[in-house]
């Protein structure tokens, strides 16, 4: 009488159904991906073909992809009938300034708490982390009050100082000046280099990944900064991107959805921040990556 035995399946057999079980996944994986993509990506699609309709085709088809006919009267509504150019100007003046001073002083700050020993520096570091757990709506009536004592209120200088510096900003630049050998410093003072010096000319440009994630940072942020405007400033002359279309939005043309007008004023002000970031993108997720090994 035979005895039957259990036998294992054949290599090739196993080899085969873990490449179909690999394949299915990879498959699903891709569609998932591309799903969510698609899902991530169509608000700005119907964003971008909303600028290009007619008044009436916008609010009779909002959600469809393909302008009919093709507009560009909301484009022109921007620039003859808003205050665009001059809210386009106040932030450039703003995002410039604003991104200029946080690199530098973000810099300074986080360089000294990473190489320089004084007394409360933990202390001063624990702070600092403290501010960036604080959500930024509980600041703006103290931001008001401030500005307003100091005489700041509506201006320019309201606008810009208060941003010049920011916590997140300073924990970047101090998580990565942490990763650069204190060797390389050591031989910059060997040779007569002061603390400044050592840092402007020796630790700085080796900080290039951590500072252009910076740059980024700061440029977005301040491009896009809409509460502290609202806070900051009353003037219409004085009316950033942000706060211009935010004017917009509440009706300020009259009656009417106007989404071409809208929409159309959100796109071009989406453009700067979408240029600089594919730009930059290399540096910006080396310099992440880099700060966060280190953390």
């Amino acid at each position: 009488m035979a005895v039957l035995t259990d036998r294992p399946p054949a290599p090739a057999v196993t080899t085969r159904r873990a490449d179909q079980r690999a394949l299915v996944n990879r498959f699903l994986g891709y569609a998932i991906l591309i799903f969510f993509g698609l899902v991530f990506l169509y608000p700005f699609v119907i964003q971008i073909a909303s600028s290009f309709k007619t008044e009436p085709d916008a609010a009779a088809h909002p959600l469809s992809p393909v302008p009919d006919p093709v507009s560009l009267a909301g484009f022109e509504r921007i620039f003859a009938g808003t205050a665009f150019p001059l809210w386009l100007g106040n932030s450039l003046l703003v995002t410039v300034l604003v991104t200029l001073g946080r690199v530098f002083f973000d810099s300074l700050a986080g360089y000294a708490l990473a190489r320089l020993r004084f007394r409360g520096r933990a202390g001063l570091f624990a702070a600092i982390i403290a501010v960036m757990a604080v959500p930024g709506v509980v600041l703006l009536i103290p931001k008001f009050l401030v500005l307003n004592q100091l005489g700041m209120y509506d201006s320019y200088a309201g606008l810009i100082v208060p941003l010049l510096a920011d916590a997140a900003g300073v924990f970047i630049m101090k998580q990565f000046f942490e990763s650069i050998p204190v060797s390389v410093e050591e031989a910059a003072r060997i040779d007569g280099a002061g603390t400044f010096r050592t840092f402007w000319s020796v630790v700085l440009p080796m900080a290039k990944p951590a500072l252009i994630t910076l740059t980024i940072l700061s440029f977005q942020g301040s491009w896009n900064e809409f509460p502290h405007s609202l806070v900051a400033v009353q003037d219409p002359g004085l009316f950033t991107l942000p706060r211009g279309l935010a004017d917009l939005v509440s009706g300020s043309l009259g009656k009417g959805t106007q989404y071409p007008l809208k929409l159309g004023a959100a796109l071009l002000a989406t453009i700067p921040v979408a240029v600089l970031f594919v730009i930059f993108q290399r540096y910006f997720v080396r310099g992440a990556n880099e700060g966060a090994d280190k953390g």
